[in-house]
């Protein structure tokens, strides 16, 4: 027969199982709707949220909600229905990493997932002080530039830009990449805000519309 420490563990895994599936099915969440949704105490979904927190499968907003965190959007990109993801990702790494190194800033790819913008891939820029580490971050489409470029309703439009709006030290210019009538992703471009005033980006603006129109020809190519 199963101890009982190993009942309570199975039990425990079981209920971190239904919290991610309940934040993966319904979204940004509240304690008391992610209790009701999976039949768990509310002291047990706070203690169990606390720990997922830690670790960054989940992440809690500002408004006492919770969403899917950058580790299980990391597992997403590697699953077998992420494959448009990982079409993207393979037709966009070489044109990022021109990017980089024709700006010096870091490149990023980024998809609409929901009600967020989540960073797929990346190429470092060349410079001493430069962005890194946000691949598998999601960050609000709204007040954000990628998210502008993500819900852009006509292709040919101009670069989106934004200081500060996820942290207050970081600049972005951001342009939609269109396959047929849709947008399908986002190539962005992510440094310190002191390098992004406007008088200062009109050709990194340039070399970032240029990117995402190379990244459509590359996915028309290989349609």
């Amino acid at each position: 027969m199963a101890s009982n420490a190993t009942l309570h563990a199975s039990r425990s895994a079981e209920r971190t199982l239904d919290l991610l599936e309940a934040l993966a099915d319904a979204g940004p969440a509240g304690l008391t709707k992610l209790a009701r949704a999976t039949d768990i105490p509310t002291s047990t979904t706070l203690r169990h949220l606390r720990v997922l927190t830690e670790r960054r499968w989940v992440e809690r907003r500002e408004d006492d909600t919770y969403v899917l965190g950058p580790r299980a959007l990391r597992l997403a990109i590697h699953t077998e229905t992420a494959a448009t993801w990982s079409r993207l990702r393979a037709q966009s790494q070489h044109h990022l990493q021109h990017l980089a190194e024709e700006t010096g800033e870091s490149a990023y790819l980024a998809v609409r997932s929901g009600d967020e913008a989540l960073y797929l891939a990346t190429a470092e820029g060349t410079k001493t002080i430069r962005h890194v580490g946000w691949v598998g971050r999601a960050v609000p489409l709204e007040g954000t530039a990628v998210g502008e470029a993500l819900l852009e309703n006509e292709p040919a439009g101009p670069p989106h830009r934004n200081l500060g709006a996820v942290e207050i030290d970081v600049g972005a210019i951001s342009a939609a990449i269109w396959l047929g009538d849709r947008v399908v992703a986002a190539v962005s471009l992510l440094g310190p805000a002191s390098r992004f005033e406007p008088a200062d980006t009109h050709d990194s603006e340039g070399a970032v519309l240029d990117t995402a129109r190379s990244i459509e020809l590359s996915l028309r190519d290989s349609s």
